[in-house]
């Protein structure tokens, strides 16, 4: 498989930031898009609906689909498939890219917070990807993949922000089960994390201003690790959890400083990346900690 050609992508979250970032380059291949989100009217405090997401995609040379879908509700999401599939026929790729953060401890973080971290990340992750396994059986190259990182009992990781992180592991759990389950139907099922943080409109507004941007890389990393990875080959490649610059370093990018926002800054290392030797930062590539005193929003 080459392209994304006439592939039928369903992509929660794509109203704006790494989903829609996926979705336009999927569509310079002259697929479909199923634009999944909430957002139907503007946000308060991020840009882009689901409207404006389908506008950029058919501009980019895609189809696209809008539908509002709130991911925690599982009536919603089940209509959501099924008109997908009634709109293209099919779908061929599901990405789990809707995700609720909030990086507070756990003394100071409310109930309902942490409800709504596990409903969007780990539970809508796996409600979306039950609700399409039927569908994605009759595709010849079936792939989810989840934002979400490197399976890994790092206590340092979880003590900052323990809610957070157990969301996003949950949703990796979920890749690593169902990688298995499907195995034998050709289902891909894979999670993918970035090395820094990405200049997004909610990493600024989650985490801060400038400088969080400046010391950031584009989503274009995430998208064209998103993209070798969708297009090979899905039953040799299940159950991986992949870090973006050391994934496309495995095959053949050697050029990361093109991803910057700002060259002239060390990026920050992201939270939730694993500190061992299996996912090497690529040669040359420095990172900066990441500090969190001041952003718990």
């Amino acid at each position: 498989m080459t392209d994304l050609s006439e592939k039928t992508l369903f992509i929660s979250g794509a109203s704006r930031g790494i989903g829609l970032a996926i979705a336009k380059r999927a569509a310079q291949d002259g697929a479909n898009i199923v634009v999944a989100a909430k957002t139907d009217k503007p946000h308060k405090h991020l840009p882009g609906t689901i409207h404006t997401a389908a506008e950029e995609i058919e501009a980019a040379g895609g189809k696209a689909f809008a539908v509002v879908m709130d991911v925690r509700n599982e009536e919603n999401v089940a209509a959501a498939v099924e008109q997908a599939v009634a709109k293209f026929g099919g779908i061929d790729i599901c990405i789990n890219n809707a995700s609720a953060i909030n990086l507070r401890p756990s003394s100071q973080l409310s109930m309902s917070s942490f409800d709504l971290m596990n409903q969007i990340n780990y539970r809508g992750t796996y409600l979306l990807s039950k609700l399409c396994a039927p569908h994605l059986e009759k595709s010849e190259n079936p792939h989810v993949l989840a934002m979400s990182p490197p399976i890994r009992l790092h206590p340092e990781w979880y003590g900052p922000f323990v809610a957070y992180a157990i969301s996003k592991i949950s949703m990796s759990l979920a890749m690593l089960g169902m990688a298995e389950e499907y195995r034998d139907k050709g289902i891909a099922f894979n999670g993918l994390w970035p090395r820094t943080t990405i200049a997004t409109a909610a990493v600024e507004f989650a985490l801060g201003g400038e400088e969080m941007t400046k010391r950031s890389r584009t989503p274009d990393i995430l998208v064209d690790a998103a993209y070798t990875l969708l297009t090979k080959p899905a039953a040799e490649n299940t159950g991986r959890f992949l870090i973006d610059d050391s994934f496309l370093f495995e095959n053949g990018v050697t050029d990361f400083g093109k991803y910057a926002v700002n060259p002239e800054y060390t990026p920050y290392l992201d939270i939730l990346v694993p500190k061992d030797d299996e996912f090497p930062a690529p040669p040359g590539v420095e990172t900066q900690k990441l500090s969190l005193h001041g952003v718990h929003q």
